[in-house]
């Protein structure tokens, strides 16, 4: 039996070296790289072999490939990845703006699942679902203890299936069952309002494919209630990023014709490129341009651009583009700092590799790599100060990421993160709950808005007077 399992090895190892030798007279053909290094692939392909014949129960073979690819992937920097069946379903289910469920914006309350709003015409907005309504099970799975992604899971489904949820709405006092039928969902990327007379809110919060149509919607409707609309504030926090042609076209919104929003750079032709504000940097398909009715008051009208540590990518680009050409007010504070470009390459129906290929730079020249963007006026998260800012993760302070100009370790940074928290675990265990979640955002009560209107009204901004450029994104300014 071993004699077999070692003759089985020995094929498999001599299946994947010819693969190897193919992959190899493949690469030669491209004067633009390397030859592979043979040794250390001859190494890769032993080890397949002896996990094949030696371990102690059977691999599966496929399994074992698609382990090291996402192995070598996964490697390079946090943002590459090897997109296997499931995870490139979930991939362009994020990007196109589609997936099955009941249909919320949702987020976490006390542990439970907070209805932050139902997305309109989906069917938790015709099963009378209401902004601030508490889901407190799921089925027969109580919510208190699950992660949000755990809950996610439970409420999404396949089509035409039915979800069981018990909905606690504290403005009336009760508590009560609705079963919803999950349904194909189209996610409502932006949002906007009348804030106040004269005064628009806009939040972009992912790019996705219907971002820019939605978008020219929105801002259409808000010039239908008022032509006269006195300044406009483009929300951008929390704001992950997306496709890239989406930001262009948001960018180009409101900048003159023809101007630069972004340019890439990186090793191979493709990826050197520079985006202008025109349609054919960013309309993806045949057809006409979605922004071609926007009024051209909005090319001018006064602008504040809100940015927070979640901002990044695709809305660090518009926020760049729209603070170097000095048509906005960027505030809020320094940006996630993720300015490496993703290509999405196709290795089957089912599988692709996103790999990065580039590096963003703004309209001026600067690297939004482990920096991202400086705001031009600093905000806290409430009046009493930041709650959460000093927890989040940023480019620089993930594993393995791309360096940036002149980037050094932040120890201070560290420091700063871990003594915030651990002075959240001690109020946690002093008081026995979570610290008050921020405001929704875009409600009377969201404190950054709040200062970005009083910005564009003339009114005086309360400033945050403890948030500094931090100095391991920002070496380069030092003489």
């Amino acid at each position: 039996m071993g004699a077999k399992l070692r003759v089985a090895g020995l094929l498999a190892v001599g299946a994947l070296a010819g693969a190897m030798t193919t992959l190899q007279l493949q690469a030669n053909a491209r004067e633009t790289l390397a030859p592979l290094p043979l040794e250390e692939l001859q190494q890769l392909a032993a080890v397949f072999g002896m996990i094949k014949s030696d371990y102690v129960e059977p691999v599966d073979e496929k399994k074992l490939i698609s382990d090291a690819i996402g192995g070598m992937v996964a490697g390079l920097d946090p943002h590459s990845q090897y997109f296997d069946k499931k995870s490139f379903k979930e991939f362009r289910e994020s990007t196109g703006g589609k997936f099955v469920g009941i249909g919320i914006e949702m987020g976490m309350e006390d542990g439970l699942v907070k209805v932050v709003s139902p997305i309109e015409g989906s069917p938790a907005f015709r099963a009378g679902l209401k902004p601030g309504d508490l889901i407190t099970r799921i089925d027969d799975t109580a919510v208190k203890g699950l992660t949000v992604d755990q809950a996610v899971k439970r409420m999404r489904g396949e089509p035409n299936t039915k979800v069981s949820l018990t909905v606690l709405r504290k403005s009336e006092n009760r508590s009560f069952p609705v079963t919803i039928t999950r349904e194909e969902i189209r996610v409502q990327s932006v949002r906007a309002k009348m804030f106040e007379p004269g005064y628009a809110w806009v939040r972009v919060s992912q790019f996705q494919d219907r971002t820019v149509d939605d978008f020219a919607r929105k801002v259409e409707e808000l010039y239908k209630q008022d032509p006269n609309i006195k300044g406009i504030v483009l929300d951008l926090r929390n704001d992950p990023g997306g496709l890239l042609d989406g930001a262009v076209a948001i960018a180009s919104a409101f900048l003159p014709p023809d101007v630069v929003v972004v340019s890439t750079n990186g090793q191979i032709a493709d990826s050197k490129a520079t985006f202008k504000a025109a349609p054919e940097y960013y309309l993806r398909r045949a057809g006409a341009d979605p922004l071609r009715k926007l009024p051209a008051a909005l090319k001018t009208v006064p602008l504040v651009v809100l940015v927070n540590e979640g901002s990044a990518s695709a809305s660090e680009i518009v926020a760049g583009a729209l603070q170097d050409h000095k048509r906005a007010t960027v505030m809020g504070a320094q940006t996630f700092g993720k300015g490496s470009v993703q290509t999405v390459r196709p290795l089957s129906a089912d599988t692709a590799l996103k790999i990065t290929t580039a590096r963003y730079y703004t309209p001026s020249g600067r690297s939004i790599q482990a920096k991202g963007i400086v705001p031009d006026i600093w905000l806290d998260e409430t009046a009493e100060g930041n709650v959460f800012a000093a927890l989040r993760m940023r480019e620089a302070d993930l594993e393995k990421h791309l360096q940036g100009a002149d980037e050094k370790k932040d120890d201070a940074r560290e420091k700063a993160r871990e003594e915030a928290r651990q002075k959240l675990e001690e109020q946690f265990a002093k008081n026995k709950e979570t610290p008050k979640p921020l405001p929704e955002f875009g409600s009377a009560e969201d404190f950054p808005l709040v200062q970005a209107f009083n910005q564009l009204r003339g009114k005086p901004v309360i400033v945050s007077k403890t948030a500094v450029e931090r100095q391991a994104e920002a070496a380069d300014d030092k003489q």
